[in-house]
């Protein structure tokens, strides 16, 4: 079982070795999870319950601090056009480097904290897949798990891919010393290994579940997330075949309702083809964790206020799109759940609140606000929109249109008022069409600024210039100054840092 009832282990990020175990309960209703103690690693991967235990903390980690919060706002989002800072001007000041380009990778609690998060997620993935094939269980169960561990391996090195370029690339759980302190990977060859795994999952995968064990990988997931990474590394040809083997598979449409879409009431709907499951209990909220809705959330009583919206970003939608405000919460209005947003207050310089990552004002737990809150990683719509650009890529303009326009129609509701149908056949207007379509529809989920940066260095210098990127430097984060010392000189640093 997985959907809010897995096994969150933790691995020390020292040693990787001592795993503590905590029990959760089922979707929207925790059990009372006790820790249960430190478990070996020997100790945890000896028979099919805790192969289980194992793949589900997987599922667990992906929802925490370093993987959703702070440090995946500040390298994934900040340096996009449509974010700010937010907050007070005096909080947590370095975030805000992010946007104006000035981080040098010596930020405590960003660079640092998230390259340490996808290498503890990809230790736990390579833990899972080096013991798993040795346990006596059920076969058909042996693969599935395999097979997702290598899912969520491959998401991490994405992340880590597309943020800093070459990365060290470790494909099994470290047995000594001298496995910790290795080299970066060129950056193709990561991918690759990402598109192995991608394949590997692929083929093994369902296409759905059911019950407690809906909110894992998928087959469709794999595709689509092989999909993305093609995309980046502009192999056009191949994420025409992924996203349309996620179409043909009939197990995936629009959520008929933008806005209704990213409330918790409708996690894991039909457009959400992989999103990280999060759980909000009043029993125990020490296992409602995530703060990713948090530190997003209306401050100050309901959350912190970062990551917030810019005057950009609304000037993007085209007159009458609904999804504007469905992607943003103005202050001094109300939401559709009928929560009054408070005008501006006590310094915080927010006009704005990201309403993708908001949760009505009710559901709050002691002090994490929101935690219920699932995280979007891979949606139908983002799907429809990479084939409209492989097609448009490909000369094939009607199929690039009829993708961009299904997009749309959800879009506008049935208001046939707003959002016309787009109809250039010209590929250069379309290909700007279609992009300008992914800046409005993926708003504020930590998708604008790769996307930019992989339309090219002149986009970039014309939409983010103003802010003090610079060509040849910014593509890039910093690899983190800590990880840059503890290898002992070994991992050098990106271009211009």
């Amino acid at each position: 079982m997985l959907s809010k009832n897995y096994y969150a282990i933790k691995i020390s990020a020292i040693a990787f070795v001592a795993i503590s175990v905590i029990s959760v309960g089922c979707k929207k209703s925790f059990l009372n999870p006790p820790v249960q103690g430190a478990l070996p690693a020997s100790q945890l991967y000896i028979n099919q319950a805790g192969a289980t235990q194992g793949i589900n903390a997987l599922y667990s980690e992906l929802g925490a601090w370093a993987q959703t919060a702070f440090p995946a706002l500040a390298i994934e989002s900040m340096g996009g056009d449509e974010v700010q800072k937010g907050s007070t001007p005096g909080d947590s000041p370095n975030m805000g480097l992010y946007h104006t380009f000035t981080q040098t990778g010596a930020e405590s609690g960003f660079d640092d904290t998230f390259w340490a998060g996808q290498y503890l997620e990809i230790s736990l993935c390579n833990q899972a897949i080096d013991s798993i094939p040795k346990i006596n269980m059920d076969a058909t169960l042996k693969n599935r798990y395999i097979a997702e561990a290598k899912f969520i391996r491959a998401y991490n090195y994405f992340r880590l891919a597309r943020a800093y370029g070459d990365v060290p690339l470790r494909l099994h759980y470290p047995k000594s010393a001298a496995d910790f302190n290795i080299p970066r990977t060129p950056r193709a060859q990561v991918y690759a290994q990402v598109e192995q795994d991608l394949n590997d999952a692929a083929s093994v995968l369902p296409a759905t579940y059911t019950g407690l064990d809906v909110g894992r990988a998928t087959k469709g997931a794999a595709l689509a997330l092989h999909a993305k990474v093609a995309m980046y590394e502009g192999k056009w040809a191949d994420v025409l075949s992924y996203t349309n083997a996620v179409i043909s598979s009939g197990v995936y449409s629009l959520f008929p309702d933008f806005e209704k879409s990213f409330r918790e009431q409708n996690e894991n709907n039909s457009e959400e083809i992989f999103e990280i499951q999060n759980g909000n209990v009043a029993a125990n909220p020490a296992s409602s964790y995530s703060q990713f809705s948090q530190v997003q959330g209306v401050a100050p009583q309901y959350g912190w206020g970062f990551n917030i919206p810019t005057h950009a970003l609304v000037a993007a939608f085209e007159p009458g799109d609904p999804r504007m405000n469905g992607t943003i919460l103005f202050a001094g209005g109300t939401s559709a759940e009928g929560d009054a947003i408070p005008a501006l207050g006590n310094g915080h310089v927010d006009s704005m609140y990201n309403y993708k990552s908001y949760v009505p004002f009710s559901d709050v737990i002691l002090n994490n606000p929101g935690a219920g809150q699932d995280v979007r990683v891979l949606r139908y719509s983002d799907v429809l929109l990479m084939n409209a650009e492989a097609n448009n890529n490909a000369g094939n303009t009607s199929a690039a249109l009829a993708s961009l326009e299904m997009v749309r129609a959800r879009a506008r509701g049935g208001n046939s008022a707003v959002l016309p149908k787009v109809t250039t056949t010209d590929k250069t207007q379309l290909q700007l069409a279609i992009w300008h379509e992914r800046q409005v529809e993926l708003a504020m989920e930590s998708d604008r600024f790769f996307d930019v940066i992989r339309q090219g260095q002149g986009r970039a210098l014309a939409l983010f210039g103003n802010r003090g990127f610079k060509a040849g430097k910014n593509e890039l984060q910093p690899i983190p100054a800590s990880e840059i010392v503890l290898s002992g000189g070994l991992l050098k640093q990106n271009p211009g840092y």
